[in-house]
């Protein structure tokens, strides 16, 4: 059997993978409700969501579907089931400039290494692009630098 799953989702209760899919022999459009067996607040996403893309029975629906998308969305149940909201799930999967990321755990720290490593092959420049350059130079002008005090008291003159 053929089919292309449209839209992947979570449910919380019970916790279940939702996958919107059309049958491509009739074209009709259905969803399927997979629950997630066996998962705690404790339990490796990873693992799940790649054991959920290989079972026999929901293989065939979840073949469109990529790994990535199945983790977050296993991230998403494992942390309501931890009493974290939907707003801090979703806000884990983007980057923010200003967070530090010596506070996080190994687990989110990966996670968020994987996210740079995207968004870091994404915007970068292969030989084979157009309007590649080589050895490009550019000049940053230095705006108004700021005074510092310890600047300023270095009388030993180093």
């Amino acid at each position: 059997m053929s089919f292309e799953a449209k839209r992947c989702g979570v449910q919380f209760s019970p916790p279940s993978i939702v996958v919107v899919y059309v049958h491509r022999d009739t074209k009709k459009m259905r969803k399927r409700i997979i629950p997630v067996r066996n998962f705690s607040k404790y339990s490796d996403y990873s693992m799940a969501a790649e054991r959920l893309k290989n079972h026999p029975r929901h293989r065939d629906y979840l073949e469109g579907v990529s790994q990535n998308q199945l983790e977050k969305l296993h991230i998403i149940l494992r942390d309501h089931m931890q009493g974290f909201s939907l707003e801090h799930s979703l806000a884990s999967f983007h980057l923010n400039p200003d967070e530090d990321l010596n506070k996080l755990d190994d687990e989110d720290l990966a996670r968020k290494k994987g996210q740079m490593d995207k968004l870091f092959e994404k915007n970068r420049r292969h030989k084979d692009d157009p309007g590649f350059v080589y050895d490009l130079e550019m000049d940053f002008t230095k705006s108004a630098q700021e005074k510092c005090s310890w600047d300023e008291e270095s009388d030993d003159g180093f």
